[in-house]
């Protein structure tokens, strides 16, 4: 089973206990009253239930942190104080060191509650009904099992061992009604990605160019002396004359120029929505059963 930090698994947990918070509190031995650390941590399973608290022993070990399963603690709010049920310094110096650099995985888990199973003569509670007959007295001496029962980490639960992770509310003397509630929260999450890129396309552009070409006109004409005798020294007959006229046209020249079209601007936003949703809660109801004995509540 994965194990999670109270904080990692429920960041508004303090909401679910009216602003109180068990990380700090103090840790005593019961009966003794010997203060041993403080709660620095609470781990609970994928369900949320409570599992460990992690104990910094700083008065008994100096430096070192522990795993004290839920069965094995009573939290008392009106004192602010955590009592550790038949923990004993031997068993403290036993137990592995918790680190958060260290996987708590089945193995590890073994190792803490393996401690936990050794008897140690103390009084435990006893896994009995929290409705006891005032003149029925209740023998909490604890009784180690005869044999040690063998466990198997895929079927393991761990309500194998109410001893290790029952509420113990028998401690309080009280018998308390719980029931479930919502507690709404939201997680982000990546539901994709957008890709905005540009690439090059190609276009056969046309444009006319006005040009002008030369050609040579010639015209023959007949003057209005023709036919009028001129002298010899008029007539110039040269062979060879020759005039020259340049011819010239024009030929277009094109060139690409680039120029910016637009802009593209890419933005988020975000768009608010409210989603329903529904889960079953749960709620205990006291069942009274007195039989002909007159019972008043208040």
């Amino acid at each position: 089973m994965v194990l999670y930090k109270l904080q990692d698994f429920e960041p508004n947990y303090r909401d679910t206990f009216e602003g109180r918070d068990i990380n700090g509190l103090g840790v005593y031995t019961q009966g003794t009253d010997e203060k041993i650390g403080t709660v620095s941590d609470v781990l609970v399973d994928e369900e949320g239930h409570f599992r460990y608290l992690v104990v910094d022993l700083g008065f008994w070990i100096f430096g070192k942190k522990v795993l004290l399963p839920l069965g094995r603690a009573r939290i008392d709010y009106n004192v602010d104080r955590v009592y550790t049920i038949g923990l004993t310094r031997e068993q403290a110096e036993d137990l592995p060191e918790f680190s958060e650099r260290e996987a708590l995985d089945y193995d590890y888990e073994e190792r803490v509650r393996g401690v936990y199973r050794q008897p140690t003569g103390s009084t435990l509670p006893l896994e009995t009904s929290a409705a006891v007959e005032a003149s029925a007295p209740v023998d909490t001496t604890y009784k180690p099992a005869t044999t040690t029962p063998t466990y198997n980490r895929d079927s393991y639960n761990y309500e194998q061992e109410p001893s290790l992770f029952g509420l113990n509310e028998q401690d309080h003397q009280t018998l308390r009604l719980y029931e479930e509630r919502l507690i709404a929260s939201k997680r982000r999450q990546k539901t994709g990605e957008v890709t905005i890129g540009k690439h090059v396309e190609t276009d056969t552009a046309r444009v006319a160019v006005p040009i002008e070409k030369e050609r040579v006109v010639i015209e023959r004409v007949t003057p209005a002396d023709a036919g009028t005798a001129v002298s010899g020294r008029e007539a110039d007959f040269r062979e060879g004359e020759v005039a020259r006229v340049e011819i010239y046209e024009e030929t277009p020249e094109i060139r690409k120029e680039a120029f910016l079209r637009e802009e593209v601007r890419v933005r988020k936003v975000v768009d608010q929505d409210t989603v329903e949703t529904q889960e079953t809660v749960r709620r205990e109801e006291l069942d009274v059963n007195s039989g002909n004995l007159p019972v008043e509540e208040r």
